[in-house]
């Protein structure tokens, strides 16, 4: 049985993934950092369909908090096998308003975080020739967006991390690829009105709003042996709302 560690997945799209892959048989370690409560209801539903599932507390952007996470996962679940880095956290605001102290923050959780645990995985996956790593972009990271401009910045610094990261562990046979989801309903979107949805579905050609399990359905494929060949590449399920 193969193991997952997802990372932020107390809540919405790594809330997803993470119920996804526990459903799906594998051993699935639930990170959190301040969301205590959801990822427990999140663990409990889980155990109650027998699924295999752990919590494991730590804030990404800690490297120490982020080793003691792996040793606890490796001690019940043995090697992680595959990383989900979804860890992030946005703030929309005019670039004029930011601070240096919350543009800091976003990239040590949103790009540090992921280096952090990228690192930490790599020794057993270079040792057993084998690993996927995905990571969790943006379709902003794509194409940018007004008002965000450093959430933008940190998710295209995620791209060219994976871009780069697939090259050099290719020969170990890890594929390393990225997921970019366009607007998807979640909690991070929950600030937005009604009319600021009505316009982002007439934006999207499919008309509608995208959910996490369309996101989970992705990462699992990419960290399936169907994507064993796909490495380096941007997939970005977006409804059509960037072509």
């Amino acid at each position: 049985m193969k193991t997952v560690l997802v990372t932020g997945a107390s809540r919405g799209i790594g809330h997803d993934i993470a119920r996804h892959f526990a459903t799906s048989g594998f051993n699935v370690a639930i990170n959190y950092n301040t969301s205590r409560e959801a990822a427990g209801r999140l663990q409990d539903e889980l155990q109650k369909v027998g699924c295999n599932s752990m919590l494991v507390k730590a804030d990404v952007s800690d490297r120490e908090q982020v080793n003691q996470m792996l040793q606890l996962v490796n001690r019940q679940f043995g090697d992680i096998e595959i990383l989900i880095n979804n860890a992030g956290i946005a703030k929309q605001q005019l670039f004029t308003d930011i601070t240096s102290g919350e543009w800091d923050r976003m990239f040590d959780v949103n790009v540090k975080g992921m280096f952090h645990c990228t690192q930490g995985v790599l020794p057993a996956m270079i040792r057993n020739h084998c690993g996927k790593i995905i990571n969790i972009s943006s379709v902003w990271g794509i194409t940018g967006a007004s008002c965000e401009v450093l959430y933008s910045t940190t998710k295209a610094a995620i791209i060219g991390m994976t871009k780069a990261l697939a090259k050099e562990l290719g020969p170990s046979n890890i594929q390393v690829n990225c997921v970019a989801p366009g607007v998807i309903d979640t909690d991070m979107n929950s600030d937005l009105d009604a009319e600021a949805i009505k316009e982002l579905k007439e934006q999207t050609p499919l008309g509608v709003i995208g959910k996490g399990t369309d996101i989970a359905e992705t990462v699992f494929f990419l960290a399936s042996q169907k994507a064993d060949f796909i490495t380096g590449q941007i997939i970005s399920p977006n409804g059509g709302f960037l072509i």
